[in-house]
């Protein structure tokens, strides 16, 4: 798996050097990869002798690569474990970049009316109990919505996902069973359903199989026009994604570790969406080129103070302000 990743990466890549330009390599997270693509294009109208080349192959990959040090940064959704860490060859650090939220997106065309689901219900889904969208605990959550006796497709990625850890982390929280018997990571052994590769390759299976349902980021849905439903939260109030719903989640942490390694699915607040998450930059701590990392760190500086203007229009909510300083006092002390 991590020669096919590293393969990918020398036929995206090529040379580092070109016309006198630099370029920074990264790779991972699909989740982050709309507001990867506007931050790299609108970094290099800045400088542009700074190319940012960000291969979107899943935040299992980007952890994998960076970890090894095959690329200058990994985009991930999921924090790198312990155990991970431990065995690295190469010492990272977790930088939040953005704020973004997984959606049950669907195909029922025949339906006007947004769908409401419980946790309990979209865990039941997956673990192959509920099978058929006119099942009685859907209908429960939706009275008076005239439901079709149509077998559902779930849809899961395929590839190492960040996007598949926070519908995880968040099902585990609502679901013993799902605890239990399949857990939270990139990569699940999943009881039911099909596969497809990244947020997009979900996205067009969703768009092209009637009954399906699948879990997506919140950007993807919109720019897509993808169906999706909103979601029974900690409070007990259905909440449909959004910047303000993703923004209550992230406020609603009391604390933040140092190392920046934190969920927030299923967070307390009358309107705070439940599957919300944090995104990280992975930065090695001691590259083979320190020139390399002192850009990717101007690079991540830019991103989380002036590049946050750009989330809301790709649909994703901007770190909170308190929190953009400390990770940017991070950064200093390790420049020093």
């Amino acid at each position: 798996m991590l020669r096919s990743w590293v393969l990918s990466a020398v036929l995206l890549f090529g040379s580092t050097s070109l016309l006198g330009q630099t370029t920074i390599f990264g790779a991972g997270s699909t989740f982050v990869s709309p507001i990867m693509s506007k931050w790299a294009e609108q970094y290099h109208k800045i400088h542009p002798d700074i190319q940012i080349s960000y291969l979107a192959n899943g935040s299992g990959a980007g952890i994998g690569l960076t970890l090894t040090g095959m690329v200058d940064f990994g985009g991930t959704d999921a924090p790198v474990s312990d155990a991970q860490l431990a065995q690295a060859a190469v010492k990272v650090s977790h930088f939040p970049v953005i704020l973004g939220a997984d959606v049950p997106a669907y195909n029922l065309p025949e339906l006007q009316t947004q769908l409401r689901f419980t946790g309990q219900v979209l865990a039941d889904i997956f673990l192959g109990k509920i099978k058929n969208w006119a099942d009685p605990e859907i209908a429960a959550s939706n009275p008076g919505v005239r439901l079709p006796d149509r077998p559902i497709v779930a849809v899961h990625r395929h590839d190492g996902s960040g996007t598949t850890y926070i519908w995880a982390d968040y099902l585990s929280k609502v679901s013993p069973e799902w605890k239990s018997k399949v857990g939270k990571g990139t990569s699940l052994k999943w009881p039911v359903g099909v596969a497809a590769n990244g947020n997009e390759g979900v996205s067009e299976t969703v768009l092209t199989t009637p009954g399906a349902l699948g879990y997506i980021e919140l950007s993807y849905a919109e720019k897509k026009k993808i169906a999706f439903g909103s979601v029974e939260n900690a409070d007990g109030a259905f909440i449909s994604a959004s910047i303000s719903g993703i923004e209550e989640a992230a406020s609603s942490l009391k604390e933040i570790p140092a190392d920046f390694r934190v969920s927030i699915s299923n967070a307390p607040g009358r309107s705070a969406y439940p599957i919300a998450s944090f995104s990280w930059i992975l930065v090695p701590n001691h590259p083979k080129d320190p020139n390399r990392r002192k850009i990717v760190m101007d690079f991540l500086a830019w991103a989380i103070t002036d590049g946050q203007r750009f989330a809301e229009d790709l649909y994703y909510s901007p770190l909170p302000r308190d929190l953009t300083s400390r990770i940017s006092s991070v950064m200093i002390a390790q420049a020093k």
